[in-house]
């Protein structure tokens, strides 16, 4: 367990974040922001990673909290390929549920 963001990415080859509240949290929020301040993924954060690392979110972003739009839009992000292979996986299973093979 590391408490230095830079020392956490150093090496890294994936970086994958999530949001800090999620739903049914929101009354922790304003103590999650303090706790995670210094954590947001910015570029000069990512600079600490792999040049060839990636990074991936799942989606719902808080841009600016967790990860700001230069990285989320950046050249490195894998989010949108990530979303849209989620989108398939549940594709298959609403058809599998509905008994459509």
């Amino acid at each position: 367990m590391v408490h230095d963001p830079a020392e956490a990415l150093r090496g890294a080859d994936i970086i994958s974040t999530d949001v800090w509240t999620s739903m049914g949290q929101e009354a922790e929020a304003d103590e999650r922001l303090e706790t995670f301040a210094g954590w947001t993924l910015t570029q000069s954060l990512l600079d600490h990673a792999k040049p060839s690392a990636i990074v991936f979110h799942c989606l719902p972003a808080h841009r600016g909290e967790e990860i700001d739009d230069a990285v989320l839009e950046g050249p490195r992000s894998r989010v949108w390929l990530q979303a849209e292979n989620r989108l398939h996986v549940q594709k298959a299973l609403m058809l599998w549920l509905l008994g459509e093979r």
